[in-house]
């Protein structure tokens, strides 16, 4: 045989050899993944409250109960304050303890950047340290008036919060600050109106997009050259040597009508929030190096100090710094700005400082091209100045940096989120709060086109009288909506440091917020079930990358909120992608692109077929230089040519660039009437009027683009009934579809995957288990399969060229026949210590709310069900105890044999090796929610928190006397409320799988 030939062979035989070993390692993580893949939980203190044995107990039970990370911040919501001063040397040696108990566990730890949750800063950030607005005052003035010319100092723009959020001191500082930055003088004008949304477009509000009050995005700069009224440049005289400290100015007009107008830089107003009461202050200045590393070593530096290096081969303790949802406002001023702005823009913006109030100068095109501009250069100083500086401050100490980068962001969230190691999203409990949705499709999109394997999210984030209500199954349709969505990994919000007495439950909360994920939740005994769940779906969804086959582009300039068309999801809040899964691109991350194979190609490996540019008029030379690059190496792009520059640098040159190479890339300017495919190097374009004319949001509609791939030759990537969601994630050895019941029924169905690399398998993150999928069958490029799943049920289906095995037809599907229902007397044993009775019997299965028992109707807790029954059956295959409905987890035990928790659809265990021939003793213990006890107690006086002060009983140690078996510092019920479904509710049957 010839050496060639040889060597060929073993090549193969070697690359066959590696693949089993990476799916047989696929496969061993699977059922055990490592401590990296578990969820994780924001862990909040409440101002103050705080001890060495409750933050053991807390991070105990969290390893106890499986989870493997959190985040670590101190707040002050609706608790009153506790006795231990933040950042005192008492608080510091708590905070020590918490991190080495972390890294004895194996827990890993985020820090926030501040006090609260939101930003940086602290009262040790100085007024002139903090972020800063360009503000002015104006006054107008005659030629020949001898009285002198006094110049008002300008007052501060209002908080975007309020002063209301000002602590007196704060405030005091926030009046008194300001610096003198110019005076300049300009003849009167006629204008009578200033720039629509002026204090938008410079800055000096940005409202949370997560409230509907605020465009994602701001139209491209107006096409209206006309100076009619305007202020005319070569008027304007810089006047500010001429002004004394006190205001008076050293100037007489030459003639006419002049406009004087004072500018200083003043405190925008934000604070900490919401900052432990010790910790309030000032946020630092966004752009401001030396500022933000002054902060830093105040509180980060403090800190580490004090526990020592970083060990980065530990597998606990402090791992990462945190930059949450950003919530401070926006600012366009710092000291050096006008010398950034001048470097960068390459002019002087002085003379346009009267923008900044909403005035014209040159002609409004000239005016909101230099906003645009402004906006540019203030991203690029948080981008550079803050959010890297953050990450340079991360990596020196061995540590990485986690971003939200969404909400009241005053740069496009895409860009600031690149920055991340660790891009983060947050989503709130669906129907508890604000629609945070499109946090994930950012995130995610950040995360695969940055090769980023970790993208996890601040999960189930509540309000609106959540009130413990929430539960794994109740949430088990949006987590798998995440997961398909490309989270994949939770950071549950929020588990309250339990300060308070164990026997004093729900205990402590964060005001009304967040799902209670803490050790004092009636299910927490039994929470690990769910949060194997969710690990295994971690790791998987952690390994390869993503497909996705269309890349849209956001237009440039900020702020910059993503948002992809409507039409390309199905559904709202928890909205799931069609066939064909997307993604969204910034310019500044499209830069580092190059194509192959005729896609668009990421230096992390995440890779495009389709390139969809925004319907947005404008452009600058050099992302449209880089556009044209991709297409001459072969890229597919959908979209119009632009026709201007939306800056004044270079204006009006940049503006005839943008059209000559417009004109060289697409052929033409104008647009023609129909869809035109031009070639353009070893790429196509793909535009004309109907690709813009009918906007989804910034983009064509998902039927359009859809279309394109489909006249390709490119398949939807997977279909079904649309009953199921899906992601899909890749590899060189395999293909793994995720793959979840969207609906409250079972579903039987085919899955077509555009896959067909080897017969599929499927994996259950519930159970563990792995079998084969014999019911498919393979042509051209799609593999059609059977999938059956329960009620909001998912699992992993997947391919690889080791599988196999045969087809038994495409039609086989497995039918269950029930053999016994366990009708009848159960005897049930409640907790006294909650009010229920220690012994009583059930003739039937019942909804404990439904009892004219107030210990049971009120009860919430555990209590456990007990039968017997008679087993005679002789049957082959798998046998199964259903237990119909829950209300709202069990552990079930057969012989002494516990089978398990069993948290979710389907209600069953596999009893094959439990049940005996003759008589089965089963014990059933269930779990239901605190809500049904809270409202019990609401019949009782109150004893709780009021005025905020803790009650006498709780600060003396007395005894209570109110007769209420429950305590916590928010109420979020009233005798009135309605009592939820609990207990064992049944039907419980035997049931037999047959195929």
């Amino acid at each position: 045989m010839p050496a060639k030939k040889i060597l060929l062979l073993y090549c193969i035989f070697c690359a066959s050899i590696n693949s089993y070993a990476q799916l047989a390692k696929l496969k061993a993580n699977f059922l055990h993944p490592p401590n990296q893949y578990k969820p994780g939980v924001y862990w909040y203190f409440m101002d103050g409250n705080m001890s060495a044995e409750t933050i053991t107990k807390d991070l105990e039970s969290m390893h106890k109960a499986g989870l493997g990370n959190l985040i670590f911040l101190e707040v002050n919501v609706g608790v009153p304050r506790g006795n231990v001063t933040f950042l005192s040397d008492k608080w510091t040696a708590l905070f020590v303890h918490a991190e080495k108990e972390a890294r004895r566990l194996g827990i890993e730890m985020t820090l926030g950047i501040g006090p609260g949750w939101t930003g940086s800063g602290g009262p040790w950030v100085k007024a002139g340290q903090s972020m800063q607005h360009l503000v002015s005052s104006q006054i107008t003035v005659v030629a020949g008036d001898k009285k002198a010319i006094v110049l008002p100092v300008p007052p501060p723009k209002k908080p975007f919060f309020g002063e209301g959020s000002l602590t007196p001191e704060v405030k005091k500082e926030w009046l008194k600050y300001y610096q003198d930055v110019a005076v300049l003088a300009f003849p009167a004008t006629e204008q009578d109106k200033p720039i629509t949304d002026f204090e938008e477009k410079a800055l000096y509000y940005r409202a949370p997009y997560s409230s509907d009050t605020v465009k994602p995005y701001l139209p491209p700069p107006a096409n209206i050259s006309s100076n009619k009224d305007a202020i005319l440049k070569n008027r304007i005289l810089d006047l500010t040597d001429k002004m004394q400290a006190n205001g008076i100015l050293n100037w007489s007009p030459p003639s006419g009508k002049w406009v004087i107008m004072r500018f200083v830089s003043r405190n925008n107003g934000a604070i900490t929030r919401p900052a432990p009461v010790p910790g309030l202050g000032f946020e630092v200045d966004k752009f401001d190096t030396l500022a933000l590393n002054a902060h830093l070593d105040k509180y980060v530096g403090n800190l580490l100090n004090k526990i020592g290096q970083v060990d980065q081969k530990a597998t606990g303790g402090l791992k990462r710094l945190h930059m949450d949802s950003w919530e401070m406002g926006a600012q366009n001023w710092t000291s050096q700005f006008r010398e950034e702005f001048i470097k960068r823009r390459k002019y002087d913006p002085l003379k346009y400082y009267p923008v900044y109030a909403g005035q014209i100068v040159g002609s409004l095109e000239e005016s909101e091209r230099f906003l645009w501009d402004l906006r540019q250069t203030s991203q690029e100083l948080v981008l550079e100045n803050h959010a890297n500086q953050v990450k340079k401050y991360a990596k020196r100490h061995h540590l990485s940096l986690s971003i939200e980068p969404y909400d009241m962001n005053p740069t496009a969230d895409l860009e600031l989120g690149s920055v991340a190691d660790v891009p983060m999203a947050e989503f709130w409990s669906k129907g508890f709060g604000f629609n945070s949705a499109y946090s994930v499709i950012e995130a995610t999109s950040v995360g695969h086109v940055m090769g980023k394997s970790l993208i996890p999210a601040e999960a189930f984030t509540a309000q609106n009288n959540e009130g413990w209500k929430q539960h794994p199954a109740s949430m088990k349709n949006q987590g798998d909506w995440a997961f398909a969505s490309g989270i994949n990994q939770f950071a549950y919000h929020t588990f309250q440091n339990q300060f308070l007495a164990d026997s004093l439950k729900p205990g402590a909360t964060m005001g009304p917020f967040g799902v209670h994920w803490d050790r004092n939740q009636t299910w927490w005994p039994m929470v690990n079930a769910y949060h194997d769940y969710i690990t295994r779906n971690q790791y998987v969804l952690q390994q390869g990358r993503t497909v996705a086959d269309v890349l849209y582009l956001t237009p440039e300039g900020s702020p910059q909120v993503f948002v992809p068309p409507s039409s390309a999801i199905i559904g709202d809040t928890i909205g799931d992608r069609r066939g064909y899964n997307f993604d969204g691109c910034s310019p500044g991350q499209l830069m580092h692109t190059t194509v192959k194979d005729h896609q668009v190609v990421f230096p992390g490996g995440a890779s495009y077929r389709l390139l969809v540019l925004p319907i947005y008029e404008s452009m600058t030379p050099k992302l449209l230089i880089k556009i044209g690059d991709l297409i001459k190496q072969g890229a597919t792009i959908v979209g119009n040519p632009p026709l201007r520059s939306p800056s004044l640098e270079g204006y009006p040159a940049c503006d005839d660039q943008i059209k000559t190479l417009s004109k060289m890339i697409w052929g033409d300017t104008v647009l023609p009437g129909n869809v035109v495919r031009r070639q353009y190097g070893d790429g196509l374009i793909i535009w004309g009027k109907p690709v813009g004319s009918n906007p989804d949001h910034l983009y064509p509609q998902y039927a359009f683009t859809s279309a394109i791939l489909k006249e390709n030759g490119i398949n939807e990537d997977f279909k079904s009934d649309g009953s199921l969601r899906y992601t899909h994630r890749t590899s060189a050895d395999w293909d793994i579809y995720f793959v979840s019941n969207k609906t409250d029924k079972a579903v039987k169905t085919i899955g077509q995957f555009r896959n067909v690399k080897g017969s599929p398998e499927r994996w259950d993150a519930n159970t563990g288990k792995l079998s084969k999928i014999k019911a498919f069958k393979t042509e051209k490029g799609i593999t059609s399969a059977a999938i059956q799943l329960d009620a909001f049920e998912s699992a992993f289906i997947v391919f690889a060229a080791e599988n196999k095995w045969k087809s038994t037809g495409i039609n086989a599907a497995s039918d269950t026949q029930t053999l016994l229902t366990l009708n009848g007397k159960w005897r049930v044993n409640f907790d006294p210590k909650w009010g229920g009775p220690a012994n009583t019997v059930f003739d039937n299965l019942t909804d404990w709310r439904t009892s004219s028992n107030e210990g049971i109707r009120y009860y919430s807790g555990s209590a456990v069900y007990h039968k017997e029954f008679n087993w005679v059956k002789n049957v082959k295959g798998s046998l199964f105890l259903e237990l119909g409905k829950v209300k709202n987890m069990a552990r079930i035990i057969l012989n002494g044999k516990d089978l398990g928790v069993v948290w979710a659809a389907p209600w069953r265990v596999d009893i094959s090796g439990a049940v005996k021939a003759g008589n089965n003793k089963l014990a059933i213990q269930v779990i239901n929610l605190w809500a049904n006890r809270l409202i019990g107690d609401e019949k009782k006086p109150y004893d709780g928190i009021v005025d905020d002060k803790w009650p006498e009983w709780l600060l003396k140690g007395l005894p209570r006397t109110s007769g209420r078996y429950t305590f916590t510092t928010t109420r979020q019920y009233n005798a009135d409320s309605p009592l939820l479904e609990s207990g064992l509710i049944g039907p419980v049957t035997i049931t037999h799988q047959k195929q």
